[in-house]
């Protein structure tokens, strides 16, 4: 299938390895200019150098004064930007109520107004240019709340409702926001949520995935760079659960 994004230009918010950098992969594939960004110089120039054409560009999802200047080097380099993945690191697991005030309000800003502080400055250019797509990389958690991971649960939840809001009020100018759900995807993030042991993720995956096994960051790719493309111009508001099969709710 010709995805139609050849020549698009994208920013990949937390694209230094995992989903992030699996999703600058495959959009690159496609013939997309990839702006990659992540917090670690270091890490994330390592990660541009395996994807042919991408630049990189260091941004902590953090520091929401940032977004201006990042939008605007990745514009001044690319040119602006068709395709926006937001992305990062999820917050720290524990006992619901073991989160300290800090701990929410840093889960809120990188869950929450990061990704909305990406969308408020890309979209009037999207707008202008009457194309655009945003996708969110998630989690399950949204539809199904995952024990330990109260801060995730809570605040991508919002996200997600926040996105299917813009979606109904952006659609008419040409731009789709989309969600696409992680389940037991190999990732450093899961084998470190489970006490570093890839092993115990193998094998819970094996026992509560109805696949079978863990998912492949490719396969989640696939999804999220399906959604950036012209034959997607008509899914919008979606949250498309790449799980395996382990969501039990409809």
């Amino acid at each position: 299938m010709d995805l139609g994004i050849d020549g698009r230009r994208a920013l990949v918010t937390g694209a230094s390895k995992g989903l992030g950098l699996g999703i600058a992969r495959a959009l690159a594939s496609e013939g997309v200019r990839v702006a990659m960004a992540s917090r670690s110089r270091e890490r994330i120039e390592a990660a541009a150098a395996e994807v042919p054409g991408a630049r990189a560009f260091v941004h902590d999802n953090a520091d929401l004064d940032a977004v201006d200047g990042l939008v605007g080097a990745v514009e001044e380099q690319l040119g602006t930007i068709d395709i926006l993945i937001v992305n990062t690191g999820g917050p720290p697991a524990g006992e619901p109520l073991g989160f300290t005030r800090e701990q929410w309000e840093a889960a809120y800003r990188s869950l929450v107004l990061a990704p909305m502080a990406l969308i408020e400055r890309t979209v009037p250019s999207m707008r202008e240019g009457g194309w655009g797509r945003i996708v969110n990389v998630s989690s399950d958690a949204v539809r199904e709340p995952i024990p330990h991971l109260m801060l995730s649960n809570a605040h991508r939840s919002g996200t997600l409702a926040a996105f299917r809001t813009l979606a109904r009020e952006l659609a008419g100018d040409g731009i789709t926001l989309n969600t696409v759900l992680a389940g037991l995807i190999a990732t450093d993030r899961l084998v470190e949520l489970a006490g570093g042991s890839r092993e115990k993720v193998e094998e819970g995956a094996r026992e509560q995935v109805p696949a079978g096994r863990l998912g492949r960051v490719e396969e989640f790719a696939a999804a999220a760079t399906f959604l950036c493309s012209e034959p997607a111009s008509y899914i919008t508001g979606a949250a498309l659960a790449v799980d395996g099969g382990l969501l039990r709710s409809v």
